[in-house]
């Protein structure tokens, strides 16, 4: 899935978005609106992950659905 499609469809998405990264807010995902990016940034913090981790984590995430 490219990031026009994931943005054009981030609020069907948000609920697995959720579900994968539980300790994302409510917030965070309405903050992200589908940006990459940002969620990356997101994960890497919540989780104390690396940017790589992070980017191949929702990469992978993104490939599956």
């Amino acid at each position: 899935m490219n990031t026009d499609q994931i943005e054009g469809k981030w609020k069907q998405l948000k609920g697995k978005v959720k579900e994968n990264w539980g300790e994302l807010t409510d917030d965070d995902l309405d903050v992200a609106e589908g940006k990459r990016d940002y969620l990356i940034g997101k994960i890497q913090s919540r989780y104390g992950k690396s940017k790589e981790e992070a980017k191949q984590e929702v990469d992978s995430f993104f490939e599956k659905i």
